[in-house]
């Protein structure tokens, strides 16, 4: 199961990075090394915007250690709660909800980013993006592991 939980983290992480990458880029005008810099920020504050490579290398890590956590939860319950077996649509828009919950509500609020006001259209397009690149992709592969386990 560690091999499939790396296996879709990677996948998933990567198409949620390259999303938030070009999101970024098209409505803010932010590059990539920008967008990493704010994840860092949640541990850092401010100073991870004066930062260098390593301060890009650390918002990475973070990120792929919130997709490993989505994937590696949703592979551990997927057995476990019989609801999970009716549809990998479902699934992935409830992980996607619950992602987004945990991150907006809990995480972001807990760090060092300062406070936004919500935004019901940046909330959307959230939404929509990890619904695509976190949700499907942790369902289908959760799925598919669990079904060739059971073969």
């Amino acid at each position: 199961m560690k091999k499939a939980i790396l296996i879709t983290t990677i996948i998933a992480g990567s198409l949620d990075i390259s999303a938030a990458f070009i999101q970024s880029y098209f409505m803010y005008n932010v590059m990539p090394s920008g967008v990493l810099q704010f994840i860092s920020s949640g541990i850092l504050g401010s100073a991870a915007y004066s930062g260098g490579f390593g301060i890009i290398a650390l918002g990475l890590l973070v990120h792929y250690l919130i997709a490993l956590s989505c994937t590696a939860c949703f592979f551990w319950l997927y057995p476990k709660w019989r609801i999970f077996n009716l549809s990998i649509w479902l699934n992935s828009v409830l992980i996607a909800l619950i992602t987004w919950v945990v991150t907006s509500q809990i995480i972001v609020p807990l760090s060092r980013i300062k406070h936004r006001n919500f935004d019901v259209h940046k909330a959307f397009i959230a939404l929509t993006i990890l619904v695509i690149c976190i949700g499907i992709p942790i369902a289908y592969f959760a799925k598919k592991y669990y079904e060739q386990k059971d073969q």
